[in-house]
């Protein structure tokens, strides 16, 4: 019996190494490992890849979204609000940067915030929504864009996992006011270690944010403001570089084997499969689905023991994480969120996972759901 993992990056590796190391090899042999050429050439590439005109790397998509909040002044007593299902790291940010996260419920058919919610959420000091198109899927940036202008919000764009995805034919990211992404080596763009930048419109937010990452400093040895230090190294960004042109026929292939799960899923009784929101472009960084019949937990031991690997995103909504007891929320209050926890099991889904595997994944899932064990 095969052994199927969620993801599988030294296959990708194979398939483009010779090119992978030339361009790690260049770049050791020039002695510039920060900053330099392979740094403004890939910040240069992303930003013509999204049709956008500024992009500033930086060493995560975690310090993306920092970086994002600390340049648009959104500190202590503001709000924005956001989803409770998601990375830490997106709520996280907000707390860093000393305002309050404020969650509002999802939509369990497409797990990204639902937008009734966000209006009733808005107070007099909410600043900003942090929209998280999640596991790839784009949230109806028609409908949100609409109410921050009724309101007079931010929007930041947390595309950490949809890199490619597109709303109304544009890409995920060049819509609200900044988008961040992450090149984490998991991610649909993925770095060989950390990596993340910030994309915008707004020159002069762009220019902020290039002072921010670079401890303030608006010359060197000069800062005008305090800082941090968060960098793209070079060694990163001719390796993003080589990879991009490669990232739409990825995505093109995770959304065809996206569509053979559905075909293989949608009849199957016990799981409610996901579905690209009509208007979006999908990039099915996770094909996570629900299994609502079974215990989840029991689905994924199952699936383990015939060789499948799963993973669980998330198992707990944002909401009820002992570090935010403080904001007061109680379990109950989003509904939707907590029952999508104790139901979603993510399946493998990667660009180099083969027909064969995914019929494998999907006779092993049946047979968990139909038999005892």
């Amino acid at each position: 019996m095969k052994k199927i993992p969620p993801l599988d990056l030294t296959r990708q590796y194979g398939a483009i190494a010779t090119q992978i190391n030339a361009a790690v090899a260049e770049v050791l042999a020039s002695g510039r490992y920060i900053g330099g050429s392979a740094v403004d050439e890939f910040e240069e590439q992303f930003a013509a890849y999204l049709d956008t005109p500024h992009c500033v790397s930086c060493n995560s998509g975690t310090d993306a979204l920092f970086l994002a909040l600390r340049a648009f002044d959104i500190g202590p007593g503001h709000e924005v609000i956001t989803t409770p299902f998601t990375f830490f790291a997106t709520a996280e940010t907000i707390s860093a940067v000393g305002a309050r996260p404020v969650f509002v419920d999802i939509y369990p058919q497409t797990f990204n915030l639902d937008l009734d919610g966000i209006e009733k959420a808005i107070t007099p000091q909410t600043r900003a929504i942090i929209a998280v198109h999640i596991f790839g899927q784009p949230m109806d940036m028609t409908r949100l864009m609409a109410i921050a202008r009724r309101h007079n919000l931010i929007v930041i764009e947390d595309c950490a996992q949809a890199a490619g995805a597109e709303w109304a034919a544009e890409k995920l990211g060049t819509i609200g006011h900044a988008g961040c992404f992450s090149f984490f080596p998991t991610k649909n763009l993925g770095a060989f270690g950390d990596g993340g930048a910030l994309v915008t419109k707004d020159e002069a937010i762009a220019s902020r944010v290039r002072r921010l990452k670079n401890h303030g400093q608006s010359g060197k040895y000069y800062s005008e403001q305090i800082g941090i230090n968060s960098r793209l190294d070079a060694l990163q960004a001719a390796i993003l570089s080589v990879k991009l042109p490669f990232l739409d026929p990825w995505n093109d292939r995770r959304r065809a084997l996206a569509d053979r799960y559905y075909q293989f899923l949608s009849e199957l009784p016990g799981v409610i499969p996901p579905r690209e929101l009509l208007g979006g472009r999908c990039v099915w960084h996770q094909y996570t689905i629900q299994v609502s019949d079974r215990p989840r937990d029991e689905v994924a031991e199952g699936l383990q023991k015939r060789g499948i690997a799963s993973m669980v995103y998330y198992p707990v909504s944002l909401h009820l994480q002992p570090v935010y007891q403080s904001l007061g929320y109680r379990s109950g209050q989003f509904p939707a969120v907590e029952k999508i926890c104790d139901r979603v099991l993510s399946l493998p889904i990667f660009p180099e996972l083969s027909d064969l595997e995914q019929e494998q994944v999907v006779r092993g899932l049946k047979d968990c759901l139909t038999k005892e064990f």
